[in-house]
């Protein structure tokens, strides 16, 4: 099979031949059809993961095709649409999976990084990293869904929000432009939040009510103006662009952080003593990941992608990394 993989730390891409791998039992192969290119794979191709071992062929936004399946796998059989996200199986016995947390279960698999994941033609998962995919949603259009979209809605659904609430989304980028979507459909008063007013269409376009440009105005007051936000959903990773919004926030409401910061986020203990609260959250299992797919085809939620062939998956990730990709990229393999 043709794959793309790295073959050390900072190492570049390389378009290999391997064979074609066999499942184990318990496990499933998948004849990939696209994946998608996430700033998660940066992880991979820095070598950031602890313990990484080399060569690793990265992508954790696969939807394909099942190829064949394992001793000991009943619920999938040759030809199912499936998808595969992050979150690449669990132990079942740990603390955190014996409470049915399985995103963070204490040995958890991570597709790409602790296994090879979807820049390839062929890829072998464990069985419960499984997502069904739904009829009416194409392929091209599943794998963001499977991380981007998963974040987004998981976090959204799981927020505490109620519809008719007031929810902001801090940033119209590859998550923010899904986080816009999923808060609308959800019934949410949706304000997007983005610096500059060229995302201003497209943030209306995609179903917020009202767009706030952080770099004209101080985005925390105008929230204030509306009667403070019920949730703030963060999903532009810049610590220096969230501390101004907790501000907006209502009494008892909630900043929830998705995109990964890697800068401080300074807060004042007087700003949460009203019971505002700071939290941040996960993806989810291949069930949260099977629940936003239907949701977004009963919906009309859909990413803005922009497709390149797999041998082009360094040219896609470093359009990616230099945020020329409106709003996701994605590989076709088959």
């Amino acid at each position: 099979m043709k794959a793309v993989q790295i073959a050390q730390a900072r190492g570049a891409f390389e378009v290999v031949e391997r064979p074609v791998p066999e499942p184990e039992p318990n496990q499933v192969r998948v004849r990939v059809e696209a994946c998608g290119v996430c700033h998660g794979d940066l992880v991979a191709k820095e070598g950031f993961w602890p313990g990484m071992i080399y060569p690793r062929v990265p992508g954790h936004e696969i939807a394909g095709r099942v190829d064949k399946a394992g001793s000991g796998v009943t619920n999938w059989k040759p030809g199912d649409r499936v998808g595969v996200g992050w979150h690449a199986g669990h132990c079942f016995v740990c603390e955190s999976c014996r409470s049915g947390d399985f995103i963070n279960c204490e040995r958890g698999q991570i597709t790409g990084l602790t296994l090879d994941g979807g820049y390839a033609e062929f890829v072998v998962v464990p069985q419960e990293a499984l997502a069904r995919i739904p009829d009416g949603l194409d392929a091209e259009d599943a794998a963001p869904l499977v991380c981007a979209g998963i974040t987004t809605f998981n976090a959204l659904r799981n927020s505490g929000a109620r519809p008719g609430d007031l929810v902001a989304v801090q940033g119209v980028g590859g998550l923010g432009h899904l986080a816009v979507q999923f808060s609308n459909r959800m019934g949410f008063h949706t304000v997007a939040i983005s610096g500059g007013r060229d995302k201003e269409p497209l943030a209306l376009k995609l179903g917020a009510q009202e767009y706030i440009d952080a770099a004209s105005v101080d985005p925390g007051a105008e929230l204030r103006n509306m009667g403070g936000a019920h949730l703030i959903f963060c999903t532009a990773p810049s610590g220096k662009a969230i501390t101004p919004l907790i501000a907006g926030l209502k009494p008892r409401g909630k900043l929830l952080i998705v995109g990964a910061a890697t800068d401080p986020v300074p807060v004042i203990a007087t700003q949460l003593l009203s019971g505002r609260s700071i939290a941040g959250w996960p993806s989810g299992s291949s069930k949260d990941s099977e629940d936003a797919m239907k949701f977004s085809t009963l919906t009309g939620v859909r990413p803005m992608i922009e497709t390149f062939r797999l041998e082009k998956a360094a040219e896609a990730y470093e359009r990616m990394l230099a945020n020329k990709v409106r709003f996701r990229a994605v590989l076709t393999v088959a």
